[in-house]
C-alpha cells in the first residue's frame, strides 16, 4: 500500500464520520439524507458546502485547499463506504463514477490571479462561458488483452497522456490489443472561460482559460452563462512542434464543480431564463406592487427615471421586455410572441440610453451597437477549433435568447449583414449553413434598436422611408416604430434641463425610481411567467379598431395590414402580463390601440396628403401612387396609340388641369418620371414614352 493510499484511507475515516455526523441547522442529517437520496434520483455526485465542512473541521479543510487531490479521492472514498452499506448494489454500479463536489467554496481568486503559485490547489474562478467544445469519451482506465495468452494487462491513466505497456505480464508477449469491453471510459469536454466583463480593469483585454469536465458536469453549462467554477489547477506542456520536450507549460483548470452567478441562466429541465432567484418575501412584494390602482404609472416610471418624458416610448420599451406568449398551432407552426420596436430620432434624445438602461434591467439582455458588427457576430459563427474540429460559437441573438437584444445604431449595420436579422425577427430561428454544419438555433429575441435619420435630424416633410436608410421588409417587422424628434418649445426644455441639473447637482435623491432597480428587474422576471388568455371584450375591441382602420378614405389608401393586427394582441397581452393578470381585458385592448396609434401619428402619417397610411412604412404611400397612375393616363392619352411625342407645356396643362397637381409639381413628376427612365426627351422641349 502506497503512501497516498495509506493517507487517503485514514483521512477518508474521518469524512466518513463527517459525512455522517453533520448536522444543519434544524438539526437533520443533511450529507446523510443526500447519500441515501441518491440512488433514487440517480445521480452519481454529491455536493457538499465548503463553509459546512470547514465549521465542521478547519483543519482537513485546510488541507482540501492545499491538498485537493488526496482528499477528494478520501471523500469518495468515504461517500462510497455510507452508500454500499445503505444501497450496496448501487454503489457497485457507481463505484468509478461517484464525485464529490465542493460548493461554496471560499478561496475565491479573479482569472488574472491564477499563476503559478497555485498549481495543484483548490480555487475558484467566476467567468462568463463562451465556448464548450462537443462531449468525447476519456479513458480512466485501459485493459490490454495479451494475443499469445489472453491475460489482460491494466494501464491506469494520470491526465491525458496514455502509457501502453510494453510486455504482457503473465507471458512477456510484446503483441498487445486493446479491450474496450473492460475498460472505463468517461464523458469529457472543454470549456473556455473569460472574464466577466464586470471584473475587468480599465483598458485591458479579458483574459480567458481552458477547463476540462468531466462526468456529469459535462454540458451543465451553455456559451452566455455566467457560473462559478471551483476546480484545481493543473499544468500542461506547452507543445511547439511534435518530438520536442520544452521546459514551458500552460495552466488550465480540471473542473469539480459549476454553480451559477444569480440563480441558474438554464437549467437542465427547464430551461428557464432566471438571472434572478425570486424569494417568496419578493414575490410578496411583486404583488403587492401589482395589486395597487396606480401600478402601471409606477412601472412606467421606474424605467429609466433619468431620462425626463417619453412615457410612451418607456411604456413599450416594457411591453417588449416582458413580451407577449408564444402560441404553438397544432401543425407545429408558432405564432410570434416577441415584440419588436424601433426607435428613429435626432441625435441627443437619449436613444441609447433607454437601450442600454433595457439591457440591464431585462431578465437576459444583450447590447450591441451596428457599427461593426457582422452577420457572423450576430447570428452564429462557425469555427474551426485548434484540434480541427468544427465548432458553433453562438452570436447576440442567439446568447439573447428567450431575452432581449438591443441594438443601437441599427442602420450603420452593412445591408448583408442585416439580412441575418430577417429571419430572427420574422420565424425566431437562426439558420447556419457552412462547413458541413447545417443548424437552426432558437433565436426567440425581442430586438430593440435604434437608428438615425440620414440627414442628421429627421426631416418632417419626407415620409419615414426616405428619412431612414433601412429596407422596407424589414421596417415592417417592427411591431412599433417611433420618431423621437427634438422640437424646442419653452416649458418643456426648461423641465429637462433642471431635471438634467438636478442629477448633477444631487446624485442620490434626484432621480430615484420608484420602485428599487433590483426588485423591478425581479418583478419583470416573474411577470415573464404568466400566460394571460384573451377575453371576447378585448378580440371585438381590437377587431373594431382594425374594421375601422381599414375603411379610411376609400382612395384605396391601406391603414393597416394583418401584421399590424397581430402586434395590436402581442400589445395587449404583453400589457395584462406585465400587471400580472389572468385575462387580457378591455384596458388592454385599448392601451395597445392607443399605443398603435401613437406610432401612426408620427411615423405613419403620409406627409402629402397629412392623412394616417401605413403605405408609408411599406415604402410608397397611397397618395404617390395614385398620383403617378394619374400622370401616366395623361400621358398615354396625349401621347395616342402611336406612340408620338408629347409636348412639355401641353403635358403640364393637361395635368393642372386634373386638379391634383400644380404646375411646379407636375413638371417634379416630369423631371421624376425621366429620372426612372420611363420617359425620355426625344427632343428639347418634347418627351416620349421610353
Amino acid at each position: 500500500m502506497t503512501e497516498q493510499q495509506a493517507t487517503t484511507a485514514a483521512y477518508a475515516d474521518k469524512l466518513k464520520e463527517f459525512l455522517q455526523a453533520f448536522r444543519d441547522k434544524d438539526g437533520k442529517y443533511r450529507y446523510f439524507d443526500r447519500i441515501n437520496d441518491m440512488m433514487a434520483q440517480n445521480t452519481q455526485s454529491l455536493s457538499v458546502d465548503y463553509i459546512d465542512f470547514d465549521t465542521y473541521n478547519p483543519d482537513l479543510a485546510k488541507m482540501l485547499t492545499h491538498k485537493p487531490d488526496g482528499m477528494l479521492a478520501a471523500f469518495d472514498e468515504a461517500a462510497l463506504s455510507i452508500l454500499r452499506e445503505i444501497h450496496p448494489d448501487y454503489e457497485q454500479e457507481i463505484r468509478d463514477k461517484i464525485r464529490v463536489r465542493i460548493g461554496n467554496y471560499t478561496v475565491s481568486k479573479g482569472l488574472r490571479d491564477i499563476n503559478a503559485d497555485l498549481i495543484d490547489k483548490l480555487v475558484s474562478v467566476s467567468g462568463m462561458v463562451v465556448r464548450s467544445s462537443e462531449v468525447k469519451p476519456l479513458a480512466k482506465k485501459v485493459t490490454y488483452k495479451c494475443t499469445n495468452c489472453g491475460a489482460p494487462t491494466e494501464s491506469m491513466l494520470k491526465g491525458l497522456v496514455m502509457k501502453k505497456p510494453t510486455k504482457c505480464s503473465a507471458c512477456g508477449e510484446k503483441e498487445l490489443e486493446m479491450d474496450p469491453e473492460n475498460s472505463i471510459f468517461v464523458d469529457f469536454q472543454m470549456v473556455r472561460l473569460q472574464e466577466l466583463p464586470e471584473d475587468l480593469p480599465a483598458g485591458q483585454l479579458p483574459h480567458y482559460m481552458e477547463v476540462t469536465v468531466i462526468g456529469d458536469l459535462v454540458d451543465q453549462c451553455r456559451p452566455g452563462d455566467r457560473v462559478m467554477l471551483t476546480g484545481i489547477v493543473r499544468i500542461e506542456a506547452e507543445q511547439l512542434a511534435p518530438q520536442v520536450k520544452t521546459s514551458l507549460f500552460r495552466l488550465r483548470m480540471e473542473g469539480n464543480n459549476i454553480e451559477y452567478l444569480g440563480g441558474r441562466a438554464g437549467s437542465k429541465d427547464t430551461r428557464s431564463v432566471e438571472r434572478v432567484a425570486i424569494s417568496t418575501e419578493d414575490e410578496r412584494q411583486i404583488r403587492t406592487i401589482a395589486s395597487k390602482p396606480d401600478a402601471y404609472e409606477k412601472l412606467v416610471a421606474s424605467f429609466a427615471p433619468h431620462i425626463y418624458g417619453q412615457e410612451v416610448i418607456k411604456e413599450s420599451i416594457l411591453l417588449l421586455i416582458v413580451g407577449s406568449v408564444t402560441k404553438k398551432l397544432g401543425d407545429g407552426s408558432a405564432r410570434r410572441g416577441d415584440i419588436n420596436v424601433l426607435l428613429v430620432g435626432d441625435p441627443g434624445t437619449a436613444k441609447s440610453e433607454m437601450l442600454k438602461f433595457a439591457a440591464k434591467i431585462a431578465p437576459r439582455g444583450l447590447y450591441t451597437s451596428g457599427r461593426g458588427s457582422t452577420a457572423a457576430g450576430l447570428t452564429a459563427a462557425v469555427l474551426r477549433d485548434k484540434s480541427g474540429i468544427m465548432m458553433l460559437e453562438a452570436g447576440a441573438v442567439v446568447l439573447g435568447d428567450q431575452g432581449l437584444v438591443c441594438i443601437d445604431e441599427f442602420d450603420k449595420i452593412k445591408p448583408e449583414d442585416r439580412s441575418a436579422l430577417h429571419e430572427v425577427m420574422e420565424q425566431q430561428t437562426c439558420s447556419v449553413a457552412k462547413g458541413g454544419i447545417v443548424a437552426t438555433l432558437n433565436a426567440r429575441t425581442s430586438i430593440l434598436s435604434a437608428a438615425n435619420p440620414m440627414y442628421g435630424k429627421y426631416d418632417p416633410y419626407k415620409n419615414i422611408t426616405e428619412n431612414v436608410n433601412l429596407p422596407v421588409p424589414l421596417l415592417t417587422r417592427f411591431d412599433l416604430i417611433f420618431i423621437v424628434r427634438d422640437i424646442p418649445e419653452k416649458d418643456r426644455d426648461n423641465l429637462i434641463a433642471s431635471h438634467i441639473l438636478e442629477i448633477h447637482r444631487d446624485i442620490e435623491h434626484a432621480a430615484k425610481p420608484v420602485i428599487e432597480i433590483d426588485l423591478f428587474s425581479k418583478y419583470l422576471t416573474f411577470a415573464k411567467r404568466g400566460e394571460p388568455a384573451l377575453t371576447t371584450e378585448a378580440i371585438d375591441i381590437i377587431r373594431s379598431y382594425y374594421m375601422d382602420m381599414r375603411k379610411v378614405d376609400s382612395e384605396g389608401m391601406i391603414t393597416v395590414t394583418p401584421r399590424q393586427l397581430e402586434g395590436l394582441v402581442r400589445l395587449a397581452t404583453a400589457r395584462a402580463r406585465l400587471l400580472l393578470k389572468e385575462n387580457v381585458d378591455a384596458d388592454d385592448a385599448n392601451r395597445a390601440i392607443y399605443l398603435v396609434d401613437q406610432m401612426l401619428k408620427t411615423a405613419g402619417v403620409d406627409v402629402n396628403t397629412g392623412k394616417m397610411d401605413v403605405g408609408v412604412l411599406y415604402g410608397k404611400p397611397q397618395s404617390e401612387v395614385s398620383k403617378q397612375k394619374l400622370f401616366m393616363e395623361v400621358f398615354n392619352g396625349l401621347s395616342g396609340t402611336d406612340n408620338s411625342e408629347v409636348e412639355e407645356k401641353n403635358l403640364v396643362a393637361e395635368l393642372a388641369k386634373t386638379g391634383r397637381f400644380s404646375e411646379e409639381e407636375a413638371r417634379v413628376q416630369i423631371n421624376r418620371f425621366s429620372r426612372e427612365g420611363r420617359i425620355y426627351e426625344r427632343r428639347p422641349g418634347f418627351w416620349a414614352k421610353a
